[in-house]
């Protein structure tokens, strides 16, 4: 091993709200906040849209605690019952454990329309102060209400899952922790977010309900604290999770606290759909989605060809898979393009790469099928193994020795695993649940069942062409410089023609200069110990960036250097999504309506 860590690591990185007079409320502060302002203000109801996960009792108390003489109206009582519930999201949920559909509903489908007009004409008829509660509270909303979005991360959500937490009105605590999160993925997240769009632009307040001390602030703030992301570098917050797998690279070089019996699997650390943004204010932070940027500031975010291609959705993943001390990952493949848009909705799949931080002696990865080994001898091998019988992979898949900086490239069906011994920094399009399982050398998941596997998917998509030769040729050591100046290099190191993201790696002594070219650009110091990030007009504030962090450079930004700072050499890897860039340069960007 060659990585030590400089323990700068920053778990808690965040964007300062710029401007004056920005408040926070936290606590029963906020609940007090609000109530004062439902007495003095012109509105007679108070509004909190609640995101399917938030504590909604919690925020029914706390109103109650500021204001014992408050009306409060849980307008979860208009929504169709479980049974009702289930029947309707039948065919996006499907019988599977992992997998559905994904749901184009609205929420307004998951609730009664004669429930939902009766709570209209009773909000309207009017009398004290009201407040309405829960996912959907807006669909009833008078014109003039005081309009609350409660908020939660993606992450926050599923450890509540593992807590005991059901899926919204589904009765449903105590099911399997994939389950529920397959139920969230493929419908309640996704209506979720449409449902929340028109609220980040429109509402009065934003209440942060991650931890059990909220923490509220005004739609303004939030409003600013997104427009600011979208204009410079940042990072998300990142996550770490345990699995079967797991090794002991990223506890000790990026000094995570150590687990009771576990080791950290993996390392979230540009996810935003899942991942949060702190925003900075007022001498704290309030934690939001970081989806919620992608929603409010797609364009300056993603450039205008990236949102093009594909809406409202960050199509870049960046994250930390650690073998080092541990397990082999499972065997596993990819669903092709046509495949997951035909059976599970996803308009693209999950290409991805392994680039190597770092590496034990003798670490391999598995990359293509051997050369000799038809579908058929595959499916056999395979089916064997699930019927308990030891699977030899290596006599079935070929195999390339891992070293510190490899890239190892990994097209939608290519048979692959990254072998033990490994610090992968993963490269990928962002639909990161199509994973199909082949084989998972005999293990139990941390819930003590067998993790899933999904040989019928999986073998409709593995091409038997992906062998050996073609691996070797085009999917390893594939890197090359293509540029070069005083003190930096530039290499492309892939990735594969037929995946979209292209990536760059730079080694550099000096400062480098970048331009997004109108198309956002993910990083992550590959070596070094750091990095100031900042812009050579001062469009922005410098950020610095450790080793191993991603960082994310919106679109907008343009024109940015990167110095490198503390011990070195320095190596930054660069990701782009390939031909959405002006070249040459086009000052006025493409039309826009």
């Amino acid at each position: 091993m060659t990585v030590t860590g400089y323990g700068n690591y920053d778990r808690h990185p965040r964007v300062v709200v710029p401007g004056d007079g920005h408040r926070l409320w936290s606590g029963a502060d906020a609940f007090t906040y609000l109530a004062e302002r439902l007495r003095t203000g012109p509105a007679r109801v108070l509004v909190v849209d609640c995101y399917p996960g938030v504590d909604v009792a919690a925020v029914r108390d706390g109103l109650l605690a500021a204001d014992p003489g408050l009306d409060v109206v849980d307008v979860e009582e208009a929504a169709l019952e479980a049974a009702e519930l289930d029947r309707l999201l039948a065919d996006e949920l499907t019988g599977d454990r992992v997998f559905g559909v994904l749901s184009r509903r609205r929420l307004a489908q998951l609730y009664h329309p004669d429930r939902l007009e009766h709570l209209r004409r009773q909000l309207a008829a009017g009398g004290g102060r009201t407040a309405v509660v829960g996912w959907g509270a807006s669909l009833v909303a008078p014109a003039d209400a005081l309009v609350v979005l409660a908020d939660l991360p993606r992450w926050e959500i599923q450890q509540r899952y593992r807590a005991g937490l059901g899926n919204w009105r589904a009765g449903n605590g105590g099911e399997d922790v994939l389950r529920k999160y397959k139920r969230g993925y493929f419908v309640e997240w996704r209506v979720a977010d449409e449902h929340k769009r028109p609220l980040l632009e429109r509402a009065d307040f934003l209440l942060d309900t991650t931890t059990s001390r909220a923490r509220l602030i005004a739609g303004d703030t939030l409003r600013a604290g997104l427009a600011a992301a979208a204009s410079r570098p940042f990072r998300v917050v990142p996550f770490f999770d345990p699995g079967p797998w797991g090794g002991t690279w990223m506890e000790r070089v990026l000094g995570l606290e150590p687990l009771d019996g576990q080791q950290y699997a993996w390392g979230f650390d540009c996810v935003p759909e899942e991942n949060s943004l702190l925003l900075g204010v007022d001498g704290d932070v309030v934690e939001v989605p970081s989806q919620d940027l992608v929603l409010t500031h797609p364009r300056e975010l993603l450039g205008e060809r990236t949102f093009a291609r594909f809406g409202a959705e960050f199509p870049i993943r960046f994250d930390l898979l650690d073998t080092v001390g541990g397990g082999n990952l499972s065997l596993q493949v990819h669903p092709t393009t046509d495949y997951i848009q035909r059976t599970f909705a996803m308009p693209y799949t999950q290409d991805e790469s392994y680039y190597l931080l770092d590496a034990e002696p003798g670490a391999r990865v598995h990359l293509g099928l051997r050369e000799g080994v038809d579908p058929a001898r595959l499916r056999e091998e395979l089916e064997a193994g699930q019927r308990g019988e030891e699977v030899d992979v290596d006599a079935l898949v070929a195999t390339f020795p891992a070293r510190r900086h490899d890239h190892f490239l990994i097209p939608a069906g290519t048979v692959h695993a990254s072998g033990a011994g490994s610090m992968v920094l993963e490269v990928s399009a962002t639909p990161f649940i199509f994973t199909f399982k082949l084989w998972d050398w005999g293990r139990l998941g941390l819930d003590g069942r067998p993790r899933p596997i999904h040989l019928e998917h999986g073998m409709a998509n593995i091409d038997p062409r992906r062998d050996t030769a073609w691996a070797a040729r085009t999917a390893v050591d594939q890197t090359r410089q293509v540029d070069s100046g005083p003190g930096w290099a530039e290499e492309r190191t892939g990735l594969h023609e037929l995946e979209f993201i292209e990536t760059r790696r730079h080694r550099f002594t000096g400062a480098v200069d970048h331009d997004t070219r109108g198309t956002v650009h993910v990083l992550n110091l590959v070596e070094g110990e750091e990095v100031v990030v900042d812009s050579p007009e001062d469009a922005f504030p410098a950020v610095v960036v450790h080793y191993a962090e991603t960082f994310i450079v919106p679109a907008a930004v343009g024109r940015y250097r990167v110095t490198p700072s503390g011990e070195g050499p320095w190596a930054t890897l660069r990701a782009s999504v390939r031909g959405t860039d002006r070249w040459p340069a086009d000052p006025a960007g493409p039309a826009t309506s």
